[in-house]
């Protein structure tokens, strides 16, 4: 078990988020039990990351600077989807379909029709899914055994910035207050995040009792 030297959520991106993942998601996740499912369901969470930055690469292509960063998050999600799925292998887990949570779909929700306002709600949504999981590799990986705990810190490092670049780049669209826009997409993840969840994702909420 990686006890010590556990890696700490980084003040801005728990700041950013608001409401902390629930204990009951923690132990719910952390039980070996539950390491195949979850393992599945982190290896579709970084393939589905990789393929929304390539749809917006695509659809924005018109602008440098986000083309660019997208360019460089999808290569580095699809190197963490190869990461998670060795893992699998190494622990004899196969690959089954696991239906997503209600959370992509949650926040998928909120993001405005029109152009600028459905880019830079994209881009916020996309902040709050990358400080999520950088806030769940942080609180998983103390209870994990060594060779993936010392992966999911090394995720965390990783990605721990990712929430900044996105919000770098709606910061460069956006043509009113984007905090006021932040807090109102914060508050549904907020709530996606923290209530309770008929299924455990990990993006989900606690199960219920």
């Amino acid at each position: 078990m990686v006890e010590t030297g556990a890696p700490l959520i980084p003040a801005a991106l728990a700041d950013f988020l608001g409401a902390p993942t629930p204990v009951a998601w923690v132990d719910a996740a952390a039980d070996p039990d539950a390491l195949p499912l979850m393992l599945v369901d982190h290896a579709n969470c970084e393939k589905k990351a990789a393929s929304t930055a390539l749809a917006m690469l695509f659809r924005y292509e018109e602008h440098d600077q986000l083309t660019e960063r997208l360019s460089r998050l999808a290569r580095e999600e699809l190197r963490h989807f190869e990461q998670v799925r060795r893992h699998m292998r190494l622990r004899g887990i196969g690959w089954r379909r696991v239906p997503a949570s209600r959370y992509a779909s949650g926040l998928a929700d909120v993001v405005r029709g029109a152009e600028p306002g459905r880019l830079i709600d994209r881009l916020i949504v996309g902040a709050f899914i990358e400080a999520r999981s950088c806030e769940r590799f942080a609180l998983i990986t103390p209870r994990l055994d060594d060779e993936l705990g010392r992966f999911y810190a090394g995720l965390l490092a990783s990605e721990a910035r990712h929430f900044e670049h996105y919000l770098e780049l709606a910061r460069g669209f956006a043509d009113a207050d984007l905090d006021a826009r932040i807090d109102q997409i914060r508050a549904v993840e907020n709530r996606l995040a923290t209530e309770p969840d008929t299924e455990l994702r990990f993006h989900s909420g606690p199960p219920k009792a």
